[in-house]
């Protein structure tokens, strides 16, 4: 392990990481969308592709999740205007924020309640529609309904899913994987909430317990699937599917905007703020944002100050030969969907020319977040998903901030920008576990 005092010589921002410290951080690897795509495998015909998986998947959806029928069959979130929460930032936090304050749902999306509904899903259905083609059951033509009728069910029967998970991606795999009919493994860390585990097995999945922290139900994940051939381990670090199926995100929300009217060139930047963990959501976000926005859009990634990987793999330059441990930190966090200690490099080193920097945030702060966001929005949200609340807090109050919007030429355009919060979880939280998210931030009220 690389000492301490050599990793704060080659990244100074590292002192501050191992004290627990709030820290801003502007990525000084980021180039322009051009220059970064080209080191880049993946393209927007990968992207289209999973788009296409998606919809033609529709009809199965549609029959499994009855809640998805308003929808076509896609599951998809809203966006929501905010202006009363903007207010509150400014009010009680000086952020001086102009422009547009939106909320992606993803809080609220059908079937998993949160942004893991996205890649967990798309990827699980790529597989049962790969182990569907290879064994001759699909038809030219035909509607992929037939994936919820019994013959399917018993099929998949055969076939085991496994995935190591702090909460949201096992309540994504589990749920979906269980419907078609596969046997289900969700290795979960200690970090994982009980209401979830007793969740996914009320829908019959197996939920094996660790006392571990997130690397270590991964690593028991991929061993347990490793031993059978007939099972199929989906890997959150390195995944290619689950970030395709996070980067459909971003031609959907085009439409959004434009329905809204929210103009996105370059008088009208928009900045998305996005919780992380490993990083593949947000990865794949970023990824499908840039496709289509190119350099009008400046994604930020918000993490907890215990469990701060993917900022301490960036800044570093070890991506995944680092965790956060190495540095002092617990890697423990309230925010369980973000409670990783080392980031994905598959990811790390996707987007490392398209970020545009990272915030880490307090545990108290995510409370205050949540409860500013209920009180004058009416909204529930996650705690976990409340770190992003920190990207528009300091994006216009912050010198370090401020001085790569004025690099950027975005001094003069931030009262026509749009700063877009990415809600990853929400809606499944029982009424018991919010009444207890919200006495905590009464009681951590500033």
């Amino acid at each position: 392990m690389i000492s301490t005092d050599v990793l704060e010589e080659k990244a100074p921002i590292v002192g501050s990481l191992r004290k627990a410290e709030e820290v801003t951080w502007i990525n000084p690897l980021l180039e322009s969308t051009e220059e970064a795509m080209r080191k880049i495998d993946l393209t927007m015909e990968d992207v289209r592709d999973a788009e296409a998986r998606l919809e033609r998947f529709a009809p199965f959806i549609r029959r499994a999740f009855p809640e998805t029928e308003k929808d076509g069959g896609l599951i998809e979130s809203p966006i929501r205007e905010t202006e009363k929460m903007k207010d509150g930032l400014n009010e009680k936090h000086g952020a001086g924020l102009k422009g547009r304050l939106l909320l992606k749902m993803d809080s609220d999306l059908a079937v998993a309640g949160s942004v893991k509904a996205r890649g967990g899903i798309y990827e699980i259905l790529k597989h049962a529609e790969e182990l569907a083609i290879r064994e001759g059951m699909l038809e030219e033509g035909k509607s992929y309904e037939v994936f919820a009728r019994e013959p399917f069910r018993e099929f998949f029967s055969q076939y085991a899913v496994h995935v190591g998970s702090t909460g949201n991606l096992g309540l994504s795999i589990g749920i979906i994987s269980a419907v078609l009919g596969f046997r289900v493994y969700v290795h979960m860390s200690q970090d994982a909430k009980q209401w979830k585990k007793d969740l996914l097995r009320s829908k019959g999945v197996q939920v094996i317990e660790y006392a571990g922290d997130y690397g270590a139900a991964v690593k028991k994940g991929r061993e347990e699937a490793m031993r059978d051939s007939a099972s199929y381990f989906v890997d959150d670090e390195n995944s290619v599917s689950l970030f395709l199926g996070y980067a459909v995100s971003a031609l959907r929300l085009q439409r959004q905007l434009e329905a809204a009217g929210v103009k996105v060139d370059g008088e009208h930047p928009l900045f998305v703020y996005i919780p992380c963990g490993v990083g593949g959501a947000p990865g794949g976000i970023t990824f499908g944002l840039k496709l289509i926005y190119g350099d009008h859009v400046h994604v930020f990634y918000a993490e907890p100050v215990q469990a701060c990987c993917m900022i301490l793999g960036m800044t570093t330059g070890l991506h995944n030969e680092i965790c956060v441990q190495d540095i002092g930190l617990s890697g423990m966090t309230e925010a369980d969907g973000l409670a990783v200690g080392r980031p994905s490099k598959f990811v790390g080193k996707t987007v490392e020319h398209l970020l545009s920097g990272e915030v880490t945030v307090q545990d108290d702060r995510l409370y205050v977040y949540m409860k500013e966001l209920l009180d004058r929005e009416g909204i529930f949200i996650e705690p976990s998903s409340c770190a992003a609340f920190a990207g528009p807090a300091r994006i216009e109050k912050e010198e370090v901030c401020r001085a790569y919007l004025k690099e950027q030429g975005l001094e003069e355009r931030m009262e026509q920008a749009a700063h877009l919060v990415w809600a990853t979880g929400g809606s499944l939280v029982p009424a018991d576990v919010r009444a207890e998210y919200v006495k905590k931030a009464e009681e951590r009220r500033p």
